[in-house]
């Protein structure tokens, strides 16, 4: 699997307090989808509205990432974390702000997890204006310009947002992403080989959700032992029409 920043974040706030855990294990798995391409989803979305967009993109396309997927039908942005299992306790906030870029007028990383408490950058390198619109349920929406000059907003969550909510750009409508708002460092977010990996987990069972923007939710119960990866594998499809 792609060590991306995104995965280092993850990584780095487990080892803010697993590094004391012995005998820890972890779920391991894959994510494949089954099934039929829409073609709409295949297609490059089209940019052309704003010339500053075509100028940064730098006439490369700007693919459409519902359905990210690898050479076999790996299923990339998924998020996979612990529903039910853990103990009773609060982890540490990490102090490293997440970072989500809107560079080549698109939001990077698509999906995205950050910790309650944690801070947010959304960043802006091209200079370009953009307007971050996100509608949290139980947080409170916000929808702030981000002019050209200004290259960082800000954003901090104090409830836990279990089900993933929407960032947009109502300047670029074909900008989105989706975050999820945690309270523990026990998940991982799937990249284009399929693979995840939740590590540091105490001896126990534990229940875990896959989520995917389009294609919902799947759960599976692991019993994770000592020093060993308990495997949870996850196939996706498109839901049926009644």
């Amino acid at each position: 699997m792609n060590f991306s920043l995104r995965n280092a974040a993850v990584f780095g706030a487990a080892a803010l307090f697993t590094c004391g855990v012995a005998h820890a294990g972890s779920v391991t798995g894959k994510i494949v989808y089954e099934g039929d391409i829409p073609p709409v989803l295949s297609k490059p979305l089209d940019v052309s509205s704003d010339p500053n967009c075509v100028h940064h993109t730098e006439g490369k396309p700007v693919m459409n990432e519902i359905l990210v997927l690898g050479d076999n039908k790996e299923l990339a942005n998924v998020i996979v974390r612990v529903t039910k299992g853990l103990p009773e306790k609060e982890w540490p906030v990490p102090e490293e702000p997440y970072r989500m870029t809107q560079e080549g007028c698109k939001y990077s990383p698509h999906v995205n997890v950050v910790r309650l408490g944690q801070t947010l950058y959304v960043l802006n390198p091209d200079k370009i204006f953009h307007n971050v619109n996100c509608a949290p349920k139980l947080n409170t929406p916000q929808n702030r310009a981000m002019p050209a000059n200004t290259t960082v907003l800000e954003f901090t969550f104090d409830k836990v947002e279990e089900e993933p909510f929407r960032f947009k750009c109502d300047v670029h409508p074909w900008m989105m992403a989706y975050c999820a708002v945690l309270d523990h460092p026990f998940y991982d977010i799937s990249e284009k080989d399929g693979l995840f990996e939740i590590k540091d987990l105490e001896p126990g069972e534990y229940e875990i959700e896959a989520w995917h923007e389009r294609l919902g939710t799947q759960t599976a119960t692991v019993t994770v032992t000592a020093d060993a990866a308990a495997e949870a594998n996850f196939t996706f499809s498109r839901p049926t029409k009644n």
